[in-house]
């Protein structure tokens, strides 16, 4: 029996490797701007989504309240109900500071750019993930902390979310609206060059991939703890997704879902975000001393995630 390879799995593992071989090129010591790359290289995507959507699948996509409803829950509500059942179980300072940094990731806001990206691979329901995984980080700013101040004493901060309201509007929310405006000049084009797009999809998420582990790598967040206190994160965090895409499955199945709309649910419902989750902690977490323990899994979750959804949407893809 031949064993046929896939060959954006293999991508995805020959970029791992490169991260850990050369992670000065991803880190913050990098000569080369990666960020830059993948932020014009994010915002290309969202405007190639805009030239694919017509009217008629907006319209679909947005008055879809069930879907809404079913991932901000799962964000929000079944991440956190998760890690909470856990918590009698939490004895010692040691276990109580890796629940909560388990606590932190399912407090947290989705993911808006990769996000959208796996459910564009994946072919599933683009217009309802771009509305969902923006309108999360919206929700998160206001969630998040109230969660967290269940299991934290500590004073409320102000703190500037404005760069990140800045990079949804242009990253994201322009870029879309200009490739709507352009779609009855250029959407049969972009119809036509669908598959070239599609490789261009999977491109930035090797970018993305490579410059999270890159920067794990260089800054030695693996090492903060020992390798089998690391496997056992990792199991956890493994298990903590995959318990969440698999309820969200399970529901968007008994709600009748299309395939298109349970694509979303499960991609979107699952997702963290990374980026909230640094500024988050900066003023959660300013008192704490194991900060690097409290970011650890986040970084984990935030590579498994990609790690696990990119070869989901490509079997997908196929499909």
């Amino acid at each position: 029996m031949k064993i046929k390879i896939d060959k954006f799995v293999l991508a995805i593992v020959i970029t791992l490797f490169l991260a850990y071989l050369f992670p000065q090129f991803g880190g913050k010591s990098s000569p080369l701007d990666l960020d830059k790359m993948a932020s014009i290289g994010i915002s290309l995507l969202f405007f190639f989504y805009g030239l694919k959507l017509s009217p008629e699948q907006i319209k679909s996509g947005l008055v879809n309240w069930k879907l809404h409803l079913l991932v901000q829950a799962s964000t929000f509500l079944l991440f956190p109900i998760i890690v909470l059942l856990f918590y009698p179980l939490m004895q010692t300072e040691n276990t109580k500071t890796i629940w909560l940094a388990f606590f932190f990731i399912a407090s947290l806001p989705s993911t808006v750019s990769s996000s959208v990206v796996m459910v564009s691979i994946a072919k599933g329901n683009i217009p309802a993930a771009i509305f969902n995984a923006s309108i999360s980080g919206l929700i998160g700013i206001a969630i998040t902390p109230l969660w967290m101040g269940f299991f934290l004493n500590s004073k409320e901060a102000n703190f500037d979310l404005s760069s990140i309201y800045f990079k949804l509007i242009t990253e994201v929310l322009a870029p879309v609206i200009v490739g709507l405006l352009l779609h009855r000049f250029l959407g049969k084009l972009a119809a036509k060059y669908n598959s070239y797009l599609t490789t261009f999809d999977k491109s930035v998420i090797l970018l993305i991939i490579y410059k999270t582990y890159a920067t794990s790598f260089e800054e030695g967040i693996f090492s903060i703890l020992s390798l089998t206190n690391l496997a056992l994160i990792a199991i956890c965090v493994l298990a903590l997704f995959y318990c969440v895409y698999l309820t969200i499955g399970l529901i968007a199945n008994k709600l009748q879902f299309k395939h298109k709309d349970r694509i979303t649910a499960q991609f979107c419902g699952t997702k963290k975000s990374l980026v909230h989750g640094t500024i988050f902690s900066k003023i959660l977490f300013q008192n704490v001393a194991a900060m690097g323990i409290i970011l650890l899994p986040l970084m984990i979750f935030h590579g498994i995630q990609i790690f696990v959804i990119s070869i989901i949407a490509n079997k997908y893809a196929k499909e």
